[in-house]
């Protein structure tokens, strides 16, 4: 019997500002891909969304605040999932939605 560990996916995406049936659309590619992994009951937990604004705190107590614009791509959310292995896992990532945009999927094993 095969060990079930869990993956964090990371969606990195470019800033993009779009319009509202434009954001629709991709809206709609989230659920149905996010949906598909849900129906092989793969999901461990459904992440976050998160706003594209934020603070960083750096070395000397420094805040700086967002957006970044000095980087090409945030940090959409990120959801939990369950496979066998990072292979499996990677299989998993295919068709997400922040790939067709430009973006990425950051595949992390997690642990508690």
């Amino acid at each position: 019997m095969n060990q079930v560990n869990e993956f964090v996916f990371l969606f990195r995406q470019p800033a993009l500002n779009q319009n509202p049936e434009k954001q629709e659309e991709i809206q709609k590619k989230w659920m149905d891909w996010i949906g598909g992994i849900a129906a092989q009951g793969k999901i461990a937990s459904n992440g976050l969304h998160l706003t594209p604004e934020g603070s960083v705190l750096k070395t000397g107590g420094v805040v700086t605040d967002g957006p970044f614009v000095e980087i090409r791509e945030i940090l959409g959310g990120f959801i939990v999932i369950k496979a066998d292995s990072m292979d499996e896992a990677i299989t998993l990532a295919h068709g997400c939605p922040a790939i067709d945009e430009g973006g990425s999927v950051e595949i992390r094993s997690a642990f508690a």
